[in-house]
């Protein structure tokens, strides 16, 4: 958090996006390229409070919810590159904290997340198909992802260095509050 003897840290760039799309790895190389910090709000939340599957399984999915709203806070507040978990975005209050920062929508396709989700242990996956699960959780989050992003990259083919480059030339051209 910061303190109150530091000043806030500036707007920062935010990956939302599905499971899957490359909001991690996606976002470690958008802070380097920009030197500015990267927090993963999922790893906040690990952080302090242990494995995500196990806090599921432990106090359900509304207490994740609420663990994951103070994470976002956090990493809100440190500026940088933010790689929001997938349904972070569900939350109003996290929506409106949005609007004074740069958000980006990683997307991917349905087959190729499949290979990038197989063996995880996401707990909305579980207990099925994972991959048509994701597809059903992607399909009902959409409208929010896009009503809330500025702008949106594809990360489904090609060199995930372009995907950096061109969101590090956006974010360098496009103040905060302001879409593309």
């Amino acid at each position: 958090m910061t303190s109150p003897e530091q000043p806030p840290a500036g707007p920062a760039v935010v990956l939302i996006g599905p499971m899957g799309a490359g909001k991690t790895s996606v976002g470690r190389r958008v802070a380097r390229a920009l030197g500015t910090p990267f927090t993963d709000t999922d790893k906040l939340v690990v952080r302090d409070h242990g494995p995500i599957p196990a806090l599921f399984v432990a106090h359900g999915e509304p207490h994740f919810r609420a663990l994951e709203r103070e994470a976002v806070v956090e990493a809100l507040g440190r500026g940088g590159v933010v790689a929001l978990g997938g349904g972070a975005v569900l939350d109003p209050l996290t929506r409106e904290r949005l609007r004074a920062h740069r958000v980006v929508l990683l997307t991917v396709a349905p087959h190729v997340v499949a290979s990038r989700i197989h063996g995880d242990e996401r707990p909305l996956l579980g207990g099925e198909d994972p991959a048509a699960r994701w597809q059903r959780i992607f399909e009902e989050r959409r409208p929010v992802y896009e009503q809330t992003a500025d702008i949106a990259f594809d990360t489904s083919s090609g060199p995930l260095a372009r995907v950096v480059d061109d969101i590090v030339a956006w974010a360098r051209r496009v103040p905060a509050g302001e879409t593309a």
